[in-house]
């Protein structure tokens, strides 16, 4: 989505290193623009372009570092102090929260203005335990700014049964461990089963009734990951099999099912929600339907899909073009190796909502008019960056950082930052940078997408 280097120093990552300032008798320059007259000019334009060199209206952007100051893994103590700016803690301190938020805590001196918080840990959301498993939830309630999706995590001992159920929203999913059956029945009486694994897929369309069980192919059973196309859904609003018939009268039940007086006497109560069960044959097949099966699975294994290997990591991207149901999410499965970074980018229409797998991740988000905020980012956080805002995700561990971009959309779209430079007339690009013709002659026409260390 989403330490190493700071915004300048994911810059130069991407080869945007700006030129040297030439030599220029600064002594004799008059002010311009309300810049003092001992300001350095950017550099006199090459000879190979007529292009006018370019005028300083501000000063240059400072090229001093902003590493994170600490890590979990060893090394510095967490303090509000950078450059000479803050001071320390005198009263009561959290200080296992402030080992994992370097950037809130003593942010770099690139942040400014005012940003929403765009992460929450699910370690802090309410879990819902029950016999059988768990489920926890992420929505506006939690984190205001994500407003277009919501999530859950939930997990599924060995044939525990997340009941028959739908929602009013999409529900897409990504297996974190152990398999999960899914079965489901459509509008036209089709129906499918599929067993998922890890790193694979499910998507069910608004309104479509469907099961989850863990299978007993590992002895813990199963937890995955659910995203839905709306920031206020809320778990505890779903449709639930046992909860509608429980709010039935009884001689409706007979009455729709031409059952006869106690076939349905057994029936709960009160809703089941998640359950135990015996594990489901791992060679189930779907009932014989007369309509037949769906014609587009809502299953996806994208654990079988190659990556596309990139100089400082990978990535796979799913959305409707590859998974033809998934007409409201898509996703990436993305990898960043230690020193790398997911290159300054942003999506034009789409809110990204980011969910960290592995490894440590910083993210600077860009929301205009000065406007900048960076947070931290371990395995099971959630970050989220609106729509058309500028951001970057950097690897600030040792380890590879492995997390999920979803979008609320049938496509997943991004502008390179590196690409569009590129793309742009050198000149043009110049006047803005100062860039020299070498690094104009760097820059990617392809999206660089991940970049390696420099």
């Amino acid at each position: 989505m989403y330490s190493i280097a700071s915004c300048l120093c994911a810059l130069s990552l991407l080869s945007f290193t700006a030129a040297a300032p030439a030599a220029i008798d600064s002594s004799s320059a008059p002010a311009v623009g309300g810049v003092p007259s001992d300001t350095p000019l950017p550099p006199v334009a090459s000879e190979t372009t007529s292009a006018a060199a370019s005028t300083a209206t501000v000063p240059f952007a400072s090229t001093d570092p902003n590493f994170p100051l600490w890590s979990l893994d060893g090394g510095g103590n967490p303090a509000p102090i950078r450059e000479g700016l803050g001071a320390s803690i005198l009263g009561p301190a959290n200080h296992a929260l402030d080992y994992e938020n370097p950037d809130l805590l003593a942010p770099p001196t690139t942040d400014a203005g005012t940003v929403s918080n765009a992460k929450w840990p699910f370690a802090l959301s309410h879990n819902r335990l029950q016999t059988g498993g768990w489920a926890r939830q992420q929505n506006i309630d939690e984190m205001p700014i994500s407003t277009s999706m919501a999530s859950v995590n939930m997990r599924l001992e060995a044939g525990a049964i997340r009941e028959l159920h739908w929602h009013k929203t999409s529900e897409w999913a990504y297996v974190l461990s152990g398999s999960t059956q899914v079965t489901s029945v459509d509008s036209e009486g089709r129906n499918f089963l599929a067993t998922v694994g890890p790193g694979d897929l499910w998507f069910f369309p608004p309104g479509i009734p469907h099961s989850l069980q863990a299978t007993n192919d590992s002895a813990d059973g199963t937890e995955f990951l659910l995203v839905f196309d709306d920031g206020a859904f809320s778990e505890d609003a779903t449709f639930l099999l046992t909860d509608w018939l429980a709010h039935v009268p009884y001689e409706v039940i007979q009455k729709n099912f031409q059952a006869n007086a106690d076939a349905f006497a057994h029936i709960p109560a009160a809703e089941l929600y998640i359950f135990p069960g015996a594990a489901p044959d791992p060679h189930a097949v779907a009932p014989a339907s007369p309509q037949g099966q769906v014609p587009n699975p809502y299953a996806f294994a994208l654990s079988q899909v190659n990556a596309t290997k990139l100089s400082g990591g990978s990535v796979k991207i799913v959305d409707s073009t590859t998974f033809t149901v998934a007409t409201t999410i898509a996703a990436a499965e993305v990898t960043v190796e230690p020193g790398a970074i997911r290159e300054l980018h942003w999506h034009p229409t789409m809110d990204e909502w980011s969910f960290f797998l592995e490894g440590e991740g910083r993210v600077t988000i860009f929301a205009s008019q000065g406007n900048a905020r960076t947070f931290s980012y371990q395995a099971g956080d959630i970050g989220f960056v609106p729509a058309a805002m500028g951001h970057y995700v950097e690897n600030t561990g040792n380890t590879t950082l492995k997390y999920l971009e979803i979008f609320p959309s049938d496509r997943f779209q991004d502008i390179s930052l590196n690409q569009w430079l590129a793309l742009t007339p050198p000149e043009l690009v110049k006047a803005h940078l100062g860039l020299s013709d070498d690094t104009i002659a760097s820059l990617s026409k392809t999206k660089p997408v991940v970049v390696g260390p420099s």
